[in-house]
């Protein structure tokens, strides 16, 4: 997996950097601006691009900003987002285009190494990888009945959840206390009530995840 780095914090850049080489990933660049970003993320078309929400000069949303740039540009470019706290609006942002390859995680993922790259190889791969706080707040509606969520019962919805963070069948399973055939059955309900017919290029799970945040960001 190549991978772009953008993070002003220069102690936190190495060690992402060490850290994506030590599980066997090419760092293609290392920055600290946005600028940097879409300069090089055009030229060097990474896999992923690992990015802080907060970049120079203002350190509000110029990662944001550079992330929907490079995706605009660069379509299907997989971004993964790394921020502080919950920015409810950022995220809404980023997953607002339906398209897989995205992420969004509190830096304390950051402290579990091997759950950190595992999200990075998932959203490298066209699939989500989102903080379960990121997940929680995207949730929040004012008015359940005008959601698509309305369709499904409160254990589907918590296995969407799950799903969204990208988690496993098994991983749902432990998560929920129940068995990875609860869990399937669950989850061809979700296809089903979705409806997400099964075809032979698209990623189910990730289109239902996709069609729960479209429909939060839309609530």
């Amino acid at each position: 997996m190549r991978i772009l780095i953008a993070e002003d914090h220069a102690l936190l850049r190495d060690g992402l950097t060490r850290l994506m080489r030590d599980h066997g990933h090419e760092v293609v660049a290392a920055v600290d601006t946005a600028d940097d970003v879409l300069r090089r993320g055009r030229a060097l078309r990474p896999d992923l691009a690992l990015l802080d929400v907060r970049l120079p000069p203002t350190f509000t949303d110029e990662g944001v900003r550079a992330a929907l740039e490079l995706r605009a540009a660069l379509p299907g470019q997989a971004v993964l987002l790394l921020s502080q706290y919950v920015e409810r609006t950022y995220a809404r942002e980023l997953l607002a285009d339906g398209a897989g390859g995205i992420g969004y995680l509190l830096k304390d993922r950051v402290a579990e190494p091997g759950e950190f790259v595992r999200a990075c190889e998932r959203v490298a791969g066209g699939g989500t990888a989102l903080d379960q706080e990121v997940v929680a707040q995207l949730l929040v509606r004012r008015r359940a009945g005008d959601s698509v969520l309305a369709r499904l019962t409160p254990r589907e919805r918590e296995t969407l959840a799950l799903m969204a963070e990208g988690r496993s069948n098994r991983g749902i399973a432990a998560a929920l206390v129940v068995t990875e055939g609860a869990v399937e059955k669950h989850v061809t309900s979700i296809m089903t009530k979705l409806d997400l017919a099964a075809t032979p290029t698209d990623h189910r799970r990730v289109l239902a995840v996709l069609a729960l945040l479209r429909d939060e960001s839309a609530g």
